[in-house]
């Protein structure tokens, strides 16, 4: 997406004023870490968060530094509306540590800029400040748990893609020892990105052959 939060907006696309129940969509115990939990994006209950994390120098990549609460919250709740575009909080033992949103390529900026396959799928990654410091390896065991899920919960997803801002080699390089492969880099309107792709096969043989 050229901002990972806000998709261009229809003329006719709301948000939906009905409040949703948190829901866990996926669970999975991490060895050495805890308990990890995928949960969906509650703009109104989730918004004080959000805005910090997105407002931080660490998330200059995100694109919303200068974005207010207001501006925040009308993102998410516009995001929250869509069906092709999707945000959820990672939770450690019960505490928020990092946030990814899913989208489809084809409903999306990014999909003029490269040639979408059926079966692909666009992913954000957005690690949340780190208490106590940063845990080496953490960051890659939580993207591999949501890819593990996004993968399961749809055999139709053949290829995940991301584009990351070119300039974040961090990010770039933890999508590359998760078994990403590097592809063109590709002027958007807000960045210059680089597109990244996940085989599901490559991913799923690669996670199955690591001793559990």
């Amino acid at each position: 997406m050229t901002d990972p939060a806000a998709p261009s907006h229809s003329s006719g696309a709301s948000a939906s004023s009905e409040p949703r129940r948190r829901e866990t969509v996926h669970e999975a115990r991490v060895e050495g870490f805890g308990t990890v939990r995928v949960v969906p994006v509650d703009p109104a209950r989730d918004i004080d968060l959000l805005h910090d994390w997105v407002t931080r120098e660490r998330a200059r990549f995100w694109g919303m530094l200068d974005h207010t609460r207001e501006q925040v919250l009308e993102t998410y709740e516009y995001l929250d509306s869509l069906s092709t575009h999707h945000a959820f909080l990672i939770h450690l033992d019960d505490r928020p540590v990092a946030l990814f949103q899913t989208y489809e390529p084809d409903a999306d900026p990014v999909g003029e800029y490269y040639e979408v396959r059926p079966g692909d799928y666009g992913l954000h990654l957005m690690t949340g400040p780190a208490d106590g410091g940063a845990r080496p390896g953490f960051t890659d065991a939580l993207l591999t748990v949501f890819l593990t899920r996004l993968l399961a919960e749809d055999p139709g997803r053949r290829r995940i893609v991301a584009e990351p801002d070119a300039r974040n080699q961090k990010a770039v390089s933890r999508l590359l020892r998760t078994g990403f492969v590097l592809g063109p880099e590709i002027e958007l309107p807000h960045k210059r990105a680089r597109l990244v792709f996940l085989d599901r096969d490559a991913f799923l043989a690669r996670t199955a052959s690591r001793p559990s």
